[in-house]
């Protein structure tokens, strides 16, 4: 699926829950769009966490 199609979808499905739900349905569901869009790409090898907890994990030490 290209990245145009999975783009429409979710702006779709935020327009309807904006149209429907208000504010706060699009927040919620633009919440779950990243979190969704995040988890695929640490799935698919496109997105490495390991600097980022490195670095979190020496801050705490300290």
């Amino acid at each position: 699926m290209s990245a145009t199609a999975i783009c429409l979808a979710v702006g779709l499905a935020l327009g309807f829950a904006a149209a429907f739900g208000g504010f706060g349905a699009f927040t919620i569901v633009m919440l779950f769009a990243v979190l969704g869009l995040l988890a695929g790409r640490w799935l698919d090898g496109e997105l490495d966490l390991t600097k980022w907890l490195q670095s979190t994990q020496r801050k705490a030490r300290r």
